[in-house]
This record gives structure tokens, C-alpha cells and sequence, in this order.
């Protein structure tokens, strides 16, 4: 079976969600991963049911709200966001839930948060794919360091499903088809995106950075991979509306492009 390629509704910021199901549609992606941010639909479940029933396109996986910027969001507790975040993709029939390590200074989640995954995984029977990240640079130090705990590379910890980010690989400038052979088959979610080894996330364009996004993608299709692959790249910089679906439409073709196998 085709692997199915999806549209991150963090992809057409500053539009919203609604837009994200919109463009998928029209572009042609098989179903949209919605990020749950400061975007009121995006943390509206009934609103999310409206969009898949309106635009005919399904949802692939729910990103929780991890961000520094969505630490309020549902709740000041992340193992509550969590719950929320498996609980919303149960509800809305998608398959993944998608999020980051802990923090460190999230002391009391990140001692269970194994046990806490696999707990989720086991009782709702989502695949909850933990996401690599990179480190960090401080101001005014010559040296990277991680937020998280216990490192930005989740099979660290071991997990039964992970998220590889090709965004993330360039910033952390790790190899990322080493870290897709680690993760072996437990990697379920691709966020296909690229960069040119800069130490911030930048989710370009696949092909328009550093990183082997077509042999990642050719590797999956060459392993029978059956999770999702979603494109989460950076378009507010598009001058227009016309502009994002134009970068949208070239994301797409190169996933088409390199998992046809």
C-alpha cells in the first residue's frame, strides 16, 4: 500500500488550521497532522470534526502541545496535555499522537514519562511517536547543551514508536539515516522537512537544504514502512496565499516522488 502522505496544519502559519485542511484537499495530501497550538480549532475537537467532514480529508496524527509557547495549553500539566493529545486522536480516528521529550526541568513527568507512554500506547491503542530534537545554544556560550530529558535522541530512553524530524536532524547536525536505522521498527511518523545545518530549526522545503530527505524516504519505501510521513516545513515567508500552496504543491511531489518505490 501507498505511504501516506499528510500536511502539518503548522505548515500554513499564520493561517489556521481550517486552511491546512483546505490546501491538503485541494493539493491532493492523503490527510493532515494537526499541531495543537495557540490556534483556537486546533484544540477544538469538534471543530476538527467539522473540518475532516467539510474539506474530505482525514487527520494522521495529532501533535501535542509541547512547545514552549503552548505550555498552557488544556492544562499546565503536560502528562494532562498528553492525555488530552491521546484522547483527541481517539476521538478524531488518527492513529498517531506525536510529542517531544520532556524538559528537564519537568522533573516529575520526565521521571515517568516512559511508563507514561507506554501506559497511553497500551490503553487506547494509539501509537504515541516520541520526536527527536536538538540542543541548544546559549547566549554568550561556546557550547550546545539539551533541554531534554534524557537527551534529544528518544531511543535514549526507548520507546516502541518515535517521530524522526529531518528539520531537527540539521539542526542537531546528527545523521539522520543512522537515527532512522536505530529507531528501526519503531519509527512511525516521518516530519519530512529539511536544513542546511544551521543550529535552528528551520523546516524547509525537502531539497532545498542538507539533508538526505530522498534517501530517508526511498529507505522507507524500500522497508515497507506503515506509519505516515507528513510534511512540516516553514511557508510564513510566502508572499501570498497562491505562493504557500505553490511550495506546498513542490513538498508534496518530492515526497510522491521518492516514496514511490
Amino acid at each position: 500500500m501507498a505511504i501516506p502522505v499528510g500536511l502539518s496544519t503548522a505548515s500554513v502559519w499564520p493561517q489556521n488550521a481550517a486552511a491546512g485542511f483546505q490546501l491538503a484537499g485541494a493539493l491532493g495530501y492523503d490527510g493532515v497532522e494537526v499541531m495543537v497550538w495557540a490556534d483556537p480549532i486546533s484544540q477544538d475537537v469538534d471543530a476538527l470534526r467539522r473540518c475532516v467532514r467539510n474539506h474530505g480529508v482525514p487527520i494522521l496524527a495529532i501533535h501535542a502541545p509541547c512547545l514552549l509557547i503552548t505550555q498552557r495549553i488544556w492544562s499546565p500539566d503536560p502528562e494532562v496535555r498528553l492525555r488530552r493529545s491521546v484522547e483527541a486522536a481517539s476521538d478524531l480516528g488518527a492513529p498517531t499522537v506525536v510529542v517531544h521529550p520532556p524538559f528537564r526541568w519537568q522533573r516529575r513527568y520526565a521521571d515517568r514519562f516512559t511508563e507514561l507512554v507506554a501506559e497511553l500506547e497500551s490503553s487506547s491503542g494509539i501509537a504515541i511517536a516520541v520526536e527527536n530534537m536538538f540542543p541548544v545554544k546559549p547566549l554568550g556560550r561556546g557550547r550546545s547543551v539539551s533541554a531534554f530529558k534524557p537527551s534529544i535522541d528518544p531511543t535514549d530512553a526507548g520507546h516502541s514508536h518515535y517521530t524522526l524530524d529531518l528539520s531537527h536532524t540539521a539542526a542537531a547536525q546528527e545523521d539522520a539515516v543512522e537515527l532512522a536505522k536505530r529507531m528501526g521498527t519503531g519509527l512511525q511518523h516521518l516530519h519530512l522537512a529539511d536544513g542546511t545545518g544551521a543550529p535552528r530549526d528551520e523546516h524547509l522545503i525537502p531539497g532545498r537544504g542538507g539533508q538526505p530527505c530522498d534517501q530517508v524516504c526511498e529507505m522507507l519505501a524500500a522497508n515497507g514502512f506503515t506509519g505516515q510521513v507528513v510534511l512540516e516545513i516553514n511557508t510564513r515567508n510566502a508572499r501570498n496565499p497562491a505562493e504557500r500552496a505553490r511550495d506546498l504543491a513542490e513538498a508534496l511531489l518530492f515526497a510522491r516522488l521518492h516514496l514511490d518505490r
